[in-house]
Formats: structure tokens, C-alpha cells, sequence
């Protein structure tokens, strides 16, 4: 459980999770964010007014998963690193996971990087499709992988190789 290990249970997670039919069309927002804390910078990112709070500031962020486009500007955005972007539709077998970076080194488009679920551990190869950085959000970069559809809700952090060893 989160509030004992700071990782997500499948229970904890199924709550928070977009429909299955709106997984599978398109790019949407998953905000594993669990936690009444003050926070809401996610809620001013979000140009479709997709992600709220309810109960004001302290409240944990609600995503209309029919208004989310999937833009990945939330991603960047978010001071806990706990908004990710799915899209199941990407491919046949393959999905895509945009995810939040702030590591060094930097991964490089079209490079090999390994993909780690919640507790860190490695769970796949994954091939860097975008890096992006928003002046916005001074040092958090965006990145997307492609992932094995069945990785892609295990996904949510990348290990890059340090030169010349393997990531």
C-alpha cells in the first residue's frame, strides 16, 4: 500500500484508473496521485480543464478521462512526478507511456532504455520515442517509450545507460 511501502496497490490503483474503453481509444492521463496534499498545479496545466478538485487545494486531483486528450502537458507539471500518459492504441503489441524525467543522463530519441515499474524494478526494454522540455517546468522533461501493451500500466520510470555500460 502506499501509505506503508510509497507503492501503489493494485487495489489503490484500480480506483484511480481511466475506463478500459477509453484506455484503449487513444492517448489519456493517469494521475496516481493518492494523496491529500496541497498541491493543484496539475489543474492549471490541463487546457481541457480535464483534471479537478472537488474538495478544493487538498483534495486529490480528479481526471475526466472523456474530456483528457492525452497532451501530456499535466505530465510535466506535477511537483510528485505522478501523472503519466497511456496510449494503448499506439500499436498491435505496443503502447506508449509518457512519463516525467528529471535524471541525468538525458535519454536520447530512438535510444534503448530500461522501463521500471513502481518499486523501480526492471520490467522491460522500452525504445525513447519523444524527450520533450517546457520552459515552464524548468528541469522536468517529458518522455515517451514504447512499451510491450501488456508493460504499459507497470511503467512509470526509465533507467538510462550511464556511456558505455547498459542501462
Amino acid at each position: 500500500m502506499l501509505i506503508n511501502d510509497g507503492i501503489i496497490a493494485p487495489a489503490e490503483l484500480a480506483a484511480i484508473l481511466p475506463p478500459e474503453d477509453r484506455l484503449k481509444k487513444g492517448p489519456v492521463a493517469i494521475v496516481e496521485c493518492l494523496q491529500d496534499i496541497p498541491c493543484d498545479p496539475c489543474v492549471s496545466a490541463c487546457p481541457r480543464k480535464a483534471i479537478s478538485m472537488k474538495e478544493g487545494i487538498t483534495d486529490k486531483p480528479h481526471l475526466d478521462p472523456a474530456v483528457c486528450n492525452g497532451c501530456t502537458l499535466c505530465v510535466a507539471s506535477c511537483p510528485g512526478l505522478a501523472i503519466f500518459v497511456v496510449n494503448l492504441a499506439h500499436a498491435a503489441r505496443a503502447a506508449t507511456v509518457t512519463l516525467p524525467y528529471e535524471m541525468l543522463p538525458v535519454p536520447k530519441e530512438g535510444g534503448i532504455v530500461q522501463a521500471l515499474d513502481r518499486a523501480g524494478k526492471a520490467i522491460c526494454e522500452a525504445k525513447v520515442l519523444k524527450v520533450m522540455k517546457n520552459k515552464k517546468y524548468d528541469r522536468t522533461l517529458t518522455v515517451t517509450i514504447e512499451v510491450p501493451k501488456e508493460q504499459a500500466m507497470n511503467a512509470r520510470a526509465i533507467r538510462v545507460a550511464q556511456k558505455g555500460g547498459k542501462a
